[in-house]
């Protein structure tokens, strides 16, 4: 039985609801509201682009406003996080670690990611290594020299830290902690010593988890996007089936064919959207590597927002720029700003911020992008904004009257 229709401004209510973008917070956030905010995501994907913060850290900035990013690499020391793929490499509750040990049991199927051959052609060289990190103690990459006269690169790891990572896939080793970003790799039975396999879920409940978590995390979801979040892969559990054991509720999207899926949990948002009275208030910037925008299907279609990152793209060929950050304003897409932190000069440089097109412009606009600005630039450190370019022109003037007086626009 189908129990609601929610507009499309609904259907984004309660999504934004679900994902702790809906109001600016209240209060200052402390280290356990982290926690909570990759519990609500269910993940927190990880990046190493750091023109602005690096992703992960920016994906909760956009949540909780100022917090210190510290925060998230103790979580990950104390034990309350683990990594691993997810969606892709992410920061994972550590009570979620059963849910992706058949991942670890079966790497061979995780593509790329482990590189089967690879491993059987250097088996001896892998279990050196192996047997080294357990007498002398946690490792990172950098700790072994590169011998082969090669520059490096993702495609061209040193033997060390490729085994590293397909012993990571393997749940061998697991990431004990981060020293500046970088990987300490240690022995998963140092880093988790409670774990037996002996626990382990069967693989079909961890499919029907995997799709109650996905719809709980994203407030609705078509079926269509679910296997996305979690990258699963076949056979799926069917959200209709799950919806006919009461697992999950059904309800239509205005101009929609497909039905989406609630969780449970959700109902009483889910019944506020549909009768109006869910508003989205928040004003931000997003990571590209946000669930929000993460799957660019899902992001064209519930908000009408065509979203690529043009990092990988050659420079010629860029439309937007080099990592633009998408502008969410009180409910909506509204634009992309290609930034830069200049931290040691203290500037917060807009490379070229375009407004999607039909966006209204005024000074309430103005005013809230400024706000989302300010706040990010102050966040990183960064006292002065420059605006170099946008588009449209006329919303220049409208945006540096916004922003404080020691902002200036680049002739």
């Amino acid at each position: 039985m189908i129990e609601l229709e929610l507009s499309i401004g609904a259907a984004r209510a309660l999504h934004l609801a679900a994902q702790g973008l809906d109001a600016p917070r209240r209060r200052r956030a402390g280290k356990d509201e982290v926690l909570e905010a990759i519990r609500r995501m269910e993940m927190l994907q990880i990046d190493t682009i750091s023109v602005v913060a690096r992703s992960p850290y920016l994906v909760l900035w956009s949540r909780l406003g100022d917090y210190d990013p510290d925060w998230l690499d103790q979580l990950l020391a104390e034990g309350r996080l683990f990594e691993y793929w997810a969606h892709e490499a992410c920061f994972l509750p550590i009570e979620d670690y059963p849910l992706y040990r058949h991942r670890m049991l079966a790497p061979e199927k995780m593509g790329w990611k482990y590189p089967a051959r690879w491993m059987r052609e250097h088996a001896g060289e892998v279990e050196r290594l192996l047997a080294q990190v357990r007498a002398r103690g946690p490792v990172r990459a950098a700790d072994f020299e590169r011998v082969d006269g090669k520059s490096g690169g993702w495609w061209e790891w040193k033997p060390e830290k490729r085994a590293l990572e397909v012993l990571f896939t393997a749940g061998r080793l697991m990431i004990a902690r981060r020293h500046n970003f970088h990987r300490v790799y240690d022995l998963a039975e140092r880093v988790l010593p409670d774990w037996d396999d002996a626990r382990l879920p069967s693989e079909e409940e961890v499919r029907r988890e995997f799709v109650l978590r996905t719809v709980r995390a994203l407030g609705l979801a078509r079926a269509a996007w679910i296997p996305d979040y979690h990258r699963t892969r076949r056979p799926h559990t069917s959200p209709q089936a799950l919806a006919e054991q009461g697992l999950l509720l059904r309800a239509r999207v205005e101009g929609w064919r497909e039905p989406v899926y609630i969780h449970p949990q959700h109902q009483a948002l889910a019944h506020a959207a549909a009768e109006g009275k869910l508003g989205a208030s928040l004003t931000t910037l997003l990571s590209p590597f946000d669930p929000v925008v993460w799957d660019r299907r899902r992001a064209l279609e519930l908000f009408d927002f065509d979203y690529r990152l043009e990092c990988y793209t050659p420079a010629g060929k860029r439309r937007y720029g080099y990592f633009t950050l998408p502008i969410l304003r009180r409910g909506a897409l509204v634009g992309r700003i290609d930034a830069k932190a200049h931290r040691k000069a203290g500037l917060f440089e807009l490379r070229n911020l375009v407004l999607e097109p039909g966006v209204r412009l005024s000074a309430r606009l103005a005013a809230d992008v400024a706000g989302a600005v300010r706040r990010c630039a102050r966040w990183h450190g960064c006292p002065r904004v420059e605006v170099v370019q946008c588009s449209p022109e006329t919303f220049v003037a409208q945006l540096t009257t916004a922003l404080a007086e020691d902002t200036r626009v680049a002739a």
